[in-house]
């Protein structure tokens, strides 16, 4: 269930975090890797996938992070 995904997401995210600060750019890789793959199995458990996160950055195109994060603020 989705518990169980958010706790991998959430470790994969460490492991990426930490082979960025070691400079292991082969573990950098890999762990990506897992960590993308196990976000898109949250994406599917919550019913969506790729294309909803690729149309948002779409939308968020050639808008700086500024201007974004105003945006969802109001």
């Amino acid at each position: 269930g989705m518990e169980k995904i958010l706790k991998k997401v959430g470790e994969e995210s460490t492991e990426v975090v930490m082979a960025a600060i070691q400079g292991d750019n082969t573990q950098l890789i890999h762990d990506t890797a897992d960590h993308w793959f196990h976000t898109l199995v949250m994406l599917a458990q919550a019913g969506l996938n790729a294309d909803d996160v690729h149309d948002e950055l779409a939308r968020r195109f050639g808008i700086s992070g500024h201007e974004e994060k105003a945006s969802r603020s109001t």
